[in-house]
């Protein structure tokens, strides 16, 4: 299931019923906590929060002149998924996550290298999330990016 839409809340608009309430509530909880750095825009067909290039001028090296991404959010076939980089680059911030989401849940981790994949509706641990976003700034991540992966 693609969603094709220009803007973050166009997106929203298309989520399935019953997800998209569940959707705009993770949105949200992501919105709320996340540094203030980061700024929210459609990016690779999702709603994403990003470096602006006015804050990392040298943006995504995948593709040249692109904010560089962070966290993402999608509503995917059978669940809504959040893209963290930062999971994928900090071990430390990993180990945290995946001994906590267990306190949070009843469900087990679902997760890629990145993605976390929510398949129970009723059951995201949106504190944990929120927690999540308020462990790294928009600094940390380029400082992250640039030791991690710039070459």
């Amino acid at each position: 299931m693609k969603i094709v839409a220009e803007t973050i809340e166009e997106y929203i608009s298309k989520v399935e019923e019953p997800r998209r309430e569940t959707f705009r509530t993770l949105y949200e909880s992501v919105t709320k906590t996340i540094d203030s750095d980061f700024i929210p825009i459609m990016q690779y067909g999702f709603p994403s929060f990003v470096v602006p290039l006015d804050l990392y001028p040298e943006g995504y090296h995948c593709t040249p002149n692109t904010p560089l991404p962070f966290v993402s959010i999608a509503a995917q076939k059978n669940f809504l998924a959040l893209y963290h980089m930062g999971l994928y680059a900090d071990q430390n911030l990993l180990d945290w996550f995946v001994s906590e989401y267990p306190k949070h849940t009843k469900y087990k981790l679902d997760m890629g290298k990145s993605c976390i994949r929510f398949k129970k509706m009723n059951d995201i641990p949106f504190a944990l999330i929120s927690e999540l976003m308020q462990k790294m700034t928009a600094k940390q991540w380029v400082t992250l990016y640039e030791s991690k992966f710039k070459k």
